[in-house]
């Protein structure tokens, strides 16, 4: 049995968990995790796809139960997203330049764990510009269907630092913009299903206890800012290993 076979369901779980948490599917954390245990490129993308599908699918029920967001905000997105995910899942990239483009993407999440949130964020909120969501919109997806992740980890900073929504709201846009993504970008590449792992559907059991979990919030009883920290270190090692090894 193999160091990714035995140690993935523990770390998806507790992935899947606190980025559920704060309306993400955790794809960033999962590329981190296999790269760290050595999976193969071929299976990484379509592997965090179907977790990310399986987590946003929670996360966004949660959210949309709660009343956690706004369709103004999703909508202008989603519907350049969606083709744009499709187009960059059809991309099929050298592994090496591959390697490299998940490593840069893992260092900025890294970054946006570190982010400190605008005090101020829930005032003043605005409708988006429907040319600013749709070219917002249509870059996070291409480049989200590109290297395997629904794109939540670019949306929501852009949702907070331009004031489209609340960050209770963003945390819903980011879920349900996540889900959809995640579906074009598989099934941009069916054929890349048959590289899945064997053991995908316990991983798949450990994201559906985290998603659950997580976007009922059960992992607030530890420290936010300290969870955001070994997050973004663990990002930080998985991508020096993806880009330097």
């Amino acid at each position: 049995m193999t160091t990714a076979t035995t140690m993935m369901p523990l770390l998806v779980l507790v992935i899947a968990a606190l980025y559920a948490s704060v309306g993400h599917a955790g794809a960033s954390g999962y590329l981190a995790a296999m790269a760290l245990l050595g999976v193969a490129p071929a299976q990484m993308r379509p592997t965090a796809l179907v977790l990310n599908v399986v987590v946003a699918s929670i996360a966004s029920w949660q959210f949309l139960r709660a009343g956690c967001f706004s369709w103004r905000v999703f909508w202008p997105c989603a519907l350049t997203s969606i083709p744009c995910a499709f187009l960059g899942g059809m991309v099929q990239m050298p592994n090496t330049s591959y390697r490299i483009l998940v490593g840069c993407a893992l260092l900025f999440a890294s970054v946006r764990l570190l982010w400190p949130r605008d005090a101020n964020a829930t005032s003043a909120i605005r409708a988006p510009g429907a040319t600013a969501a749709a070219v917002s919109g249509g870059v996070i997806g291409f480049v989200s269907g590109l290297i395997g992740i629904g794109g939540g980890i670019f949306l929501s900073p852009v949702v907070i630092l331009l004031r489209w929504a609340t960050p209770r709201e963003t945390t819903g846009v980011s879920a349900l913009f996540i889900l959809v993504n995640s579906i074009a970008g598989l099934a941009a590449r069916p054929a890349a299903l048959a590289d899945l792992s064997p053991a995908l559907p316990l991983w798949a059991a450990a994201a559906v206890l985290g998603g659950w979990l997580g976007a009922a919030s059960a992992c607030y009883h530890f420290s936010a800012a300290t969870i955001k920290r070994v997050l973004a270190g663990v990002l930080v090692l998985a991508a020096l290993k993806l880009v330097i090894m």
